[in-house]
């Protein structure tokens, strides 16, 4: 298919509803990499990024207080499974090491008693425990979304593709949402994606 206006609304309309995905959030360090990392793996269907892990009400960029940079991904758990992700989160930091700033800190954050089981089981099977490693390994307790301009930031970088969105009547909140706006921010970052779609070389990605 080519990409447009009509092809985007149609491969969103026939991607998974939210109710049957799973949610997974982490942080390691500025969100704008990971999500477009995480966005381009085969069976992630929906990233957004924002702030999490504080005691502030209601964070902003400009006025974070004690929380740090996350991103979320929401997958089909039959094609990549929460222990992959956190397999992946793992891979993509250090573990033994931690920057003083709360903003930038890798962290792996469990929104229920499975998915820390799982966090366990990883760590254990690379000799280690929570309290071994530097990563902060905490309970989720609320997700903010960060502002609009953050959200798919690569890809917003991109007119022909960001125009395609704006064409189809998209707004901030839709394009945040979007599935296939997911994969083509990882695209436009220069992650391979998975996707039947007709896309401009890679010179031609951004403006």
């Amino acid at each position: 298919m080519t990409l447009t206006p009509a092809t985007i609304r149609e491969y969103d309309a026939e991607t998974m509803d939210p109710e049957a995905t799973e949610t997974a959030t982490f942080g390691l360090g500025c969100f704008w990499g990971p999500d477009t990392r995480f966005g381009a793996m085969d069976g992630v269907i929906r990233t957004r990024v924002g702030y999490a892990g504080g005691t502030k009400t209601d964070p902003t960029y400009h006025s974070l207080g004690d929380h740090t940079e996350v991103f979320q991904v929401d997958f089909d758990p039959d094609v990549v499974t929460y222990r992959d992700l956190v397999e992946e989160a793992f891979q993509q930091h250090n573990p033994q090491t931690q920057t003083r700033k709360t903003q930038y800190q890798n962290v792996v954050l469990a929104a229920t008693s499975a998915q820390r089981d799982v966090i366990d089981t990883v760590l254990e099977a690379s000799g280690r425990t929570a309290e071994s490693v530097e990563t902060r390994i905490e309970q989720l307790s609320r997700f903010y979304p960060a502002e609009d301009y953050h959200q798919k930031y690569r890809l917003r970088s991109a007119s022909f593709f960001i125009s395609a969105f704006e064409e189809a009547g998209y707004t901030s909140e839709d394009i945040r949402e979007s599935p296939i706006a997911a994969k083509l921010n990882g695209y436009v970052a220069g992650h391979d994606v998975s996707i039947d779609a007709h896309l401009p070389a890679p010179n031609q990605r951004s403006p």
